[in-house]
């Protein structure tokens, strides 16, 4: 073997060559055994022109041609060569029905197969997997059972690559029972037989048999690989379960497979779909630590991470890496740098790379009408939409709540209208509780809450989440009587809805009913349930910081005061008064006023001009929306120092400018 090897290395160096006739007979038996040793599609021509200069029409020969050729996807050199066989043998069979399937051609490979049948020629174990591969492709599953039946009457079904074949063809077509039954039946099984069997499961939703499956594999001797923890590590982003999840963590530390590319990027996705964003951009930059390319599935998970941190420094630095790696022509990273920089606050960056991308999908479209919607840019976000309908992009229901989230943010209700009427018409698209609750917000907004109660009574099984949406309505329009009756639809389906209660209680403070609010507050402490806290964060010098209304613990909270001070003589001074009407508490104007000076978005922005160069533009994300004297307040800000300053509630974005805000006093 070694010495023929040899004569192929000499041929190799040396295209202008020729070998004996001898020397490549025993060359082609040799390749017959180790077809690897041709290494690439070059050095299969130069074989093939050695064979034609002895014996172009020996069906060995052609047939060997046909194998090595087959292995480099060289599909048309294949079919040359096959179609000069008069009775092909079952190498040459063998061989161009693999090159079918791996050239996704799947229709004609199985043709290939029925003709090899059909020839007399049998089918060994290492054609199956090609074949079982083309009846999953084609979902096919009655093709593949038929298949399996071949397979039982050859007796092949023992076998471990034709076992391993069929579990992952019944998996794809989602017939876990015939997994379970194939996997049952073999007799010798390996890591791949395992691995697949639960991946199977996890990708079908059978989570807790995917896990049962990784118990049973260290019963059996087998440890878990990269490919198991692949496979079950996004079952713990579904359940949302980070503790199980950081216990493969630690496992995949102690195993070293941290330095594998697809089991840190499903790190990076466990934690981002947990909502353990830090974690995620932590194990992102311990992968370039440990000099491991990402991936553009790395890049398409550590993205989303960071549009919810909304840490533009590290988005940059991630565009950048993704520019020097060469995925930024990938549609999909594209689209995901729209999505954040979008997110960011930063929508004309998004718009920049949203015009670049060539060949622009439904995800991309999206993102960029979404943008537009939280950023206020209605009428943009509708061109975006009908030119992205004029390109033949029909809209999913992703695309129409975003267009329905552009004209809510507007006030634009006609509009509105017109799309949620005409979803299932023109698009096919059943109105779904994403679009009822956009729809919902734009008649609350509007004022109209009576049509968004007759609206939301429509649906099926409407959600106190919904229904929250017209409760917050009630309140800025203080309509105390429908809160009361909304109140009690949504403690109906969620008894133990925290944000519900809050609002309520807020509802009947506002409107001076002390005694009932008080009343709600002990009912809720009975339960045991708190409000959780108004926060607000701000990103400086690559680090979060994060403020709480009256919290003292951050180290500058001295100096943050002090430029607070300095901020309202100066806003005094060009005419501002507090608006007081939105301290819920029972206390006297002057306390009220303090209280609104301590609001969580006035600490971040005094601390950011603090720290930031003059001209700066100043980030801050709120968890709740922002009130209306802090509307105010940062109006006169942004015009006091000179800076843009952009507010995101868990509404919309706010762009602050010499006075003026982009949401035209709608939010």
């Amino acid at each position: 073997m070694a010495s023929t090897l040899g004569v192929l290395e000499a041929l190799l160096r040396n295209p202008g060559a020729i070998a004996t006739k001898l020397e490549v007979k025993q060359l082609l038996k040799a390749l017959l055994k180790r077809p690897g040793a041709i290494t690439s599609a070059s050095e299969a021509k130069q074989l093939h022109a050695q064979i034609l200069k002895h014996n172009p029409s020996s069906p060995l020969y052609t047939s060997t041609a046909i194998c090595v050729y087959s292995n480099f996807k060289l599909l048309n050199q294949s079919l040359l060569l096959f179609k000069t066989l008069q009775s092909p043998p079952s190498l040459a069979y063998k061989s161009i029905i693999k090159c079918y399937a791996v050239n996704g051609r799947f229709v004609e490979s199985l043709a290939s197969f029925v003709d090899m049948r059909a020839s007399g020629n049998t089918p060994d174990h290492s054609v199956f997997p090609s074949v079982l591969k083309a009846c999953a492709f084609l979902l096919d599953l009655r093709l593949g059972e038929a298949v399996h039946g071949c397979i039982i009457r050859l007796g092949m079904d023992v076998h471990l690559i034709t076992g391993n074949a069929l579990i992952n063809m019944y998996a794809k077509l989602q017939s876990l029972a015939d997994v379970k039954k194939v996997f049952e039946t073999m007799t010798t099984r390996d890591i791949i037989s395992w691995n697949t069997v639960i991946a199977g499961n996890a990708q079908n939703g059978l989570h807790e048999d995917a896990l049962a499956m990784v118990r049973e594999m260290g019963g059996a001797g087998l440890k878990p690989d990269i490919f198991t923890l692949s496979a079950i590590l996004p079952i713990f982003a579904q359940y949302v379960d980070v503790d199980k999840g950081r216990e493969i963590h630690g496992y995949v530390i102690r195993y070293g497979f941290d330095k594998d590319l697809y089991v840190a990027s499903s790190l990076i996705n466990m934690y981002s779909r947990c909502a353990r964003v830090e974690d995620s951009i932590r194990v992102f930059k311990q992968m370039l630590k440990d000099n491991v390319i990402p991936g553009s599935v790395s890049f398409s998970s550590i993205m989303p991470a960071c549009a919810h941190l909304t840490t533009l420094n590290l988005g940059k630095q991630l565009h950048g890496y993704i520019m020097r790696c060469g995925f930024d022509d990938n549609v999909f990273i594209s689209s995901s740098l729209v999505d954040m920089y979008a997110k960011c606050g930063h929508i004309r960056t998004a718009g920049w790379i949203f015009g670049g991308i060539k060949g622009r999908d439904m995800v991309s479209w999206t993102a960029m009408i979404m943008g537009c919607a939280l950023h206020g840019y209605a009428e943009d976000a509708i061109s975006l939409f009908e030119q992205m309908k004029l390109e033949g992009i029909r809209p999913n229901h992703v695309a129409i709540t975003a267009i329905l989230t552009a004209c809510s943010h507007a006030g634009m209700i006609d509009e509105g209208r017109r799309y949620f009427d005409r979803m299932t018409e023109e698009y096919g698209i059943r109105p779904g509780l994403e679009h009822y609750a956009a729809m919902a917000d734009l008649y609350s907004r509007k004022g109209k809450l009576n049509d968004a109660y007759q609206l939301i009574s429509t649906m099926t099984t409407p959600t106190g989440t919904i229904w929250s949406l017209l409760l917050s309505a009630c309140r800025v329009h203080k309509n105390v009587d429908l809160a009361e009756k909304v109140a009690s639809k949504i403690f109906e389906v969620d008894p133990e809805n925290i944000g519900a209660r809050v609002l309520l209680s807020n509802i009947y403070a506002n409107d001076g009913r002390w005694k009932e609010a008080a009343k709600v507050r002990m009912t809720m402490r009975n339960m045991g349930i708190r409000k959780n806290p108004a926060c607000s964060w701000i990103e400086v010098k690559n680090k979060i910081h994060t403020f709480i209304a009256d919290d003292k613990s951050h180290p500058l909270h001295d100096e943050i005061n002090i430029a607070l001070c300095e901020l309202q003589e100066k806003m005094e001074l060009a005419g501002y008064v507090a608006d007081t009407s939105e301290v819920l508490h029972d206390v006297d104007d002057e306390q009220k006023k303090y209280l609104l000076y301590g609001h969580s978005e006035r600490r971040a922005i005094a601390f950011g001009i603090m720290s930031t160069p003059a001209g700066t533009t100043i980030r801050v994300i709120k968890n709740i929306r922002i009130c209306v004297d802090c509307h105010t307040a940062i109006k006169l800000i942004s015009k006091i120092v000179g800076r843009e300053i952009v507010v995101r509630d868990n509404s919309r974005f706010h762009h602050f400018r010499d006075g003026e805000c982009s949401c035209g006093e709608y939010w």
